[in-house]
């Protein structure tokens, strides 16, 4: 992992929240903006990445004596992150009617009628740094192609959602779940593009009538 003095400086936390707003950034982000920076030994990023994983692993919720055992993190820094738990629980109320993406089937919810179109359907959704969808559009109709999909169609929604990252996904309606090498192409074309957008391509879905396919579980992305 890169320390923060190395990462370029509009990638950085707080220049990001600045430019795309704070909804755009990843829980370990967020983390980074909150502790401000490390100790010696411990880069702020890895200490971000390590409260991020102790939160995503307690459902329950993580306490201030869960903290301290992190190393890198002391009473200062234990402390800003329970008060700004505390001031999100007072003020702030979770949107149950926004849905979350965490994992290929989430995506297939949001799209159940594509298993049944006739017409191969390419569509993308973006998500913030939650992971919560902002937005479900269908980029093109027809024959799936370099000509038809281009990452100047799909990334132009998401930068103006601020999105954090996008999920692509289109049908096969022959039935076949295997990606062709033009799939794999565009797949490839699109996640360099979006490392360029600074938004993440998380996984690009095929799916049928009977099935899906997700080609970063398969290892193509």
């Amino acid at each position: 992992m890169k320390k923060m003095r190395d990462v370029p400086l509009p990638d950085r936390p707080r220049e990001k929240i600045a430019k795309k707003g704070v909804s755009a950034l990843s829980d370990n982000e967020l983390i980074e903006v909150i502790i401000g920076r490390g100790t010696k030994g411990n880069d702020v990023r890895k200490i971000a990445k390590e409260i991020a994983t102790r939160i995503q692993q307690s459902p329950q919720g993580i306490s201030y004596a869960d903290l301290l055992d992190i190393e890198g993190v002391g009473p200062s820094k234990a402390s800003q992150i329970m008060a700004c738990f505390e001031l999100g629980q007072r003020h702030f109320k979770e949107e149950p009617s926004v849905p979350k993406v965490t994992k290929p089937e989430n995506v297939l919810s949001l799209v159940s009628d594509l298993r049944e179109k006739r017409q191969e359907h390419f569509v993308c959704i973006t998500l913030n740094g939650a992971g919560k969808v902002l937005g479900n559009r269908t980029i093109t109709v027809g024959l799936l192609n370099h000509s038809l999909v281009h990452p100047r169609e799909v990334f132009t929604d998401a930068i103006t959602d601020r999105a954090a990252s996008i999920v692509c996904i289109h049908n096969h309606p022959s039935g076949s779940l295997e990606p062709s090498s033009q799939v794999i192409a565009i797949t490839t074309q699109l996640r360099e593009a979006g490392a360029l957008a600074g938004i993440q391509l998380i996984d690009h879905i095929i799916v049928t009538k009977t099935g899906h396919l997700s080609m970063r579980e398969r290892g193509l992305l």
